[in-house]
């Protein structure tokens, strides 16, 4: 079987991630798990040099450079990407490899982890870093007064300390498998100290591939390359990066079209095919763990009723909307947040549209006329007003009456996103199970966004980051899973691929997948051909 049929079946859904990846190292034309790109746009040996410009489809006058705040696309590329590191990355493969940290290793009960840092790494503004910058870096998330989305990640952390000028102890209350993964994350990126325990968190002052030039919120950003970059000889090929906030699809499409941008992220699905026969044009799809969901704050009425939640979840077509929003880019979801890309994803029965049902559950809420107001923007995801005025006629026939509120793009994250009682979200996914459910599913966690509560998935979630066995921890995120969905308050009625589109011109490595534009590292992995 030649690669052009593998995509080809692949694209189609005839057949599985697994089998494509397996089909495609059989045929030696796979460089990166769970990518299909223009053949074009792979070069052996990266070349320095040149200017890079990128389209994105976030980005808000709210933004700023403290990572503990980041949840965009944009400031995630910008501040953890582009101008800063972390203890440890998730490779293109989807392996968990070394960044600021060499090596690493833990305690027999996983309890206590032992980093080794690499010496000679500099801040942009060249001072050296050292332990303490990275004990700051963590702390910056704990304590009381911390607003940090990360801050659940290190809620079970009892101490950090320093264990001479180049290793770092942390020591948890209880055992965790998964916490090299956890210091993958966007919000961990290694910020410069005050001496005091502070750290300068604002500046955008980091030990990443790029230095910050210019920056306006909601409009762009512009970084020049740092010459004592400590990864500079394999990565970081660019001479400088542009970053440039094209929420409006229809903009963002143009500079790509016209040469005004190099790199588009989020790609129009309605108009791809139009893209992939432009010549000069690459489209990329990748895919992972990118879900779009539908949160419904579970502490407002009337979704405090489970039956109510479960009355919408029923009335959601969910092949309908892969078909017309996503194209066949993607997969339905089952309303949970672990999808096949994930290392313990249960094979649930899948949830299907079903107007009876809807309307037995309405009624078992004593809502026969069931009326809510949805919040959408395009700034949620490409296509989100699309699917939800799609949901509100998929509703309609269950009896719900589903009332779109149109919300404007900027501010969508800070006025809409867990203020509205239901609204339209989506989700980079994250490496673990553990760490996706710590973020947005636990108890009292900031990104919790249906404020939802359960005692069951609360203590199981505590109890299987210690579990070594490999069934028994799988038989756990397998309930996990099962009481998300037929008890939390999110709808998930997608996974997305990662479609985007870029110049032929351009060259990369394998793709990294665990989150959009190669793992948010396109700045310092990709290069001119």
């Amino acid at each position: 079987m030649t690669m052009k049929e593998l995509e080809r079946l692949y694209a189609a859904n005839k057949i599985s991630r697994r089998d494509f990846l397996a089909g495609a190292a059989a045929v030696g034309a796979l460089g990166a798990a769970g990518t299909l790109g223009a053949p074009s746009a792979r070069a052996a040996t990266p070349k320095k040099g040149g200017h890079m410009r990128v389209g994105l489809g976030t980005g808000s006058t709210s933004d700023v450079l403290d990572p503990a705040t980041f949840d965009t696309t944009f400031n995630q590329v910008l501040g953890y990407g582009t101008l800063r590191s972390s203890l440890t990355e998730v490779t293109p493969e989807g392996d968990i490899g070394p960044e600021i940290a060499e090596s690493w290793e833990a305690s027999p009960d996983a309890k206590t982890w032992v980093f080794k840092l690499r010496q000679g790494v500099e801040f942009h503004d060249g001072k050296s870093m050292t332990v303490d910058d990275v004990i700051a870096s963590l702390n910056h998330h704990r304590g009381e007064e911390t607003q940090s989305a990360a801050k659940p990640l290190l809620a079970s952390v009892e101490e950090i300390r320093a264990d001479g000028p180049d290793t770092l102890v942390v020591q948890l209350a209880a055992g965790n498998a998964d916490f090299p993964y956890y210091m993958t994350d966007y919000h961990l990126a290694i910020l410069p100290s005050d001496g005091e325990g502070k750290v300068d968190a604002t500046s955008g002052n980091g030990t990443g591939p790029y230095k910050l030039e210019s920056f306006e919120p909601g409009v762009s950003a512009m970084t020049s390359r740092f010459e004592n970059y400590f990864k500079g000889g394999d990565r970081q090929h660019f001479d400088s990066f542009e970053m440039l906030a094209l929420t409006d699809t229809a903009a963002r499409t143009n500079a790509m079209t016209t040469g005004e941008v190099d790199y588009m992220e989020r790609a129009d699905l309605k108009t791809v095919h139009l893209l992939e026969r432009r010549p000069g044009v690459a489209v990329l799809k990748t895919d992972g763990t990118q879900h779009y969901t539908m949160p419904m704050i579970t502490t407002q009425d009337p979704y405090t009723d489970n039956n109510v939640r479960l009355a919408l979840k029923h009335a959601i077509n969910r092949e309908d909307l892969l078909e017309k929003v996503l194209r066949g880019y993607g997969a339905v979801g089952n309303d949970h947040p672990i999808g096949t890309a994930n290392r313990y994803h249960a094979d649930i029965e899948q949830r299907t549209y079903d107007p009876d049902k809807a309307r037995f559950y309405a009624k078992q809420a004593g809502m026969e006329n069931l009326a809510v107001n949805l919040s959408a923007a395009d700034a949620a995801f490409a296509g989100a007003v699309d699917a939800a005025v799609l949901f509100r006629e998929h509703a309609a026939a269950a009896g719900i009456d589903v009332t779109v509120v149109r919300e404007p793009n900027d501010g969508y994250w800070s006025d809409v996103w867990m203020v509205k009682p239901f609204s339209m979200c989506y989700w980079g996914g994250r490496p673990t199970e553990d760490q996706m459910f710590t973020t947005a599913y636990a108890d009292g966690v900031p990104w919790n966004d249906t404020f939802w509560s359960h005692e069951r998935f609360n203590s199981l979630l505590v109890e299987a980051r210690a579990v070594l066995d490999e069934a028994k921890r799988a038989e756990m995120y397998y309930e996990m899973q099962q009481i998300v969905r037929d008890e939390g308050g999110v709808i998930v009625p997608l996974f997305a691929s990662y479609v985007d589109a870029h110049t032929d011109k351009l060259a990369h490595g394998a793709v990294g997948s665990n989150y959009a534009l190669d793992g948010f590292k396109l700045a310092e992995r990709w290069w001119w051909a």
